[in-house]
């Protein structure tokens, strides 16, 4: 599938080192001002080439708006974004034509389609992201005008942890180029990672999101529980290996005495004194701040040479090569806010239809 959601819904396509990638959004309400600065603000933050500790593939990643906006305003009519590939070297991944480079989904691909596209991935390759966080990027628009913030940050690389979210200023996590809104652990995971590209490998780390302002009521009962949605749009991104929200696997150590959050009220508003529910209860949120963490392995190509075999089943080498991140998290900082934006885009619009 390269559809994601139900009434705010995108379409993605286009190929790493195709002539363009883009996204088709539709659903998004008519009379939404479309601030296009904001929309290259936040490709700009997932864009290759921004610093030392990320892939130095040189891409603009300008867009331009094919159709659904008139006069800076969204018409209700399908929006179309397309963003032009520059500075493709094909030639860097020639050397994998025929064999399987490991951890990749070149073998997968194959044995479903009989067909890959080997250059930079194809359609597997995370340059798709880019359509993502165009789409992400309207429906955070679109979020703003009933007060929903969202916030993501590194809080992990390899085993340096960043102090929780609820001790942290978040509007600092664009201050370091790790975006960590820590600036000490922010130095030591800088230091990590570029020592570990130095030594030609890749290292993973953890991605926090806060979601704060959520209307009350978003997310349906069963199937299509808000958090089992974000967890799903979160698998989604390229890299991930785990998801989970609020007290997540910790939560375990806990007994339901000390996990439980109790109700009460303020001013005729009613919260809870803690929330280790992180948001949600029952697949739908509560008001409290939505919180998760979203796990990204070690960046698969490396810059080593690995044993694998080719199409034929055949021993092979296959060599490091091309231009790629030793980490992925501090670019993945944008795509998990604009996947977590879509979600709740979709649910606030689907929300509207629950009552009369």
């Amino acid at each position: 599938m390269n559809s994601y959601g139900t009434l705010f819904r995108i379409s993605t396509f286009g190929e790493s080192h195709g002539p363009a990638i883009g996204v088709i959004i539709d659903g998004c309400p008519a009379g939404l001002q479309i601030d296009e600065p904001f929309i290259q603000a936040e490709l700009d933050r997932r864009k290759p080439g921004q610093s030392k500790i990320t892939t130095q593939r040189k891409e603009a990643d300008t867009f331009k708006i094919l159709s659904g906006v008139f006069e800076g305003k969204s018409t209700g009519t399908p929006i179309a974004l397309v963003i032009e590939n520059q500075d493709q070297r094909s030639k860097d991944y020639s050397h994998i034509q025929n064999t399987y480079r490991p951890s990749h989904a070149d073998f997968t691909y194959d044995a479903k389609y009989g067909i890959r596209d080997y250059r930079g991935g194809g359609r597997s390759s995370a340059r798709e992201t880019a359509a993502r966080v165009a789409a992400g990027a309207i429906a955070k628009l679109l979020l703003k005008t009933i007060g929903v913030e969202i916030h993501a940050y590194v809080s992990q690389v390899g085993d340096l942890k960043a102090p929780p979210y609820t001790q942290l200023d978040l509007a600092k996590t664009e201050d370091t180029i790790v975006r960590c809104p820590d600036a000490i652990t922010a130095e030591k995971m800088i230091a990590l990672i570029d020592q570990v590209r130095l030594y030609r490998d890749t290292i993973g780390g953890v991605v926090t999101a806060v979601i704060k302002n959520t209307p009350v009521g978003l997310g349906e009962p069963v199937f299509d529980k808000l958090h089992a949605e974000l967890g799903k749009a979160m698998l989604s991104i390229n890299a991930v290996k785990g998801f989970e929200y609020g007290s997540g696997f910790e939560g375990v150590t806990l007994r339901g005495s000390q996990h439980n959050d109790e109700f009460y009220n303020e001013a005729g508003k009613i919260k809870t004194r803690t929330n280790h529910s992180g948001g949600v209860q029952g697949g739908i949120s509560n008001g409290a701040d939505i919180y998760f963490n979203v796990a990204f392995k070690p960046v698969a190509t490396i810059m080593q040479d690995q044993t694998t075999v080719d199409k034929d089943g055949n021993d092979a080498v296959v060599e490091g090569k091309g231009r790629h991140d030793p980490c992925v998290v501090p670019r993945a900082v944008p795509i998990v806010e604009s996947m977590a934006a879509l979600v709740l885009a979709d649910f606030y619009l689907r929300a509207k239809t629950s009552r009369l």
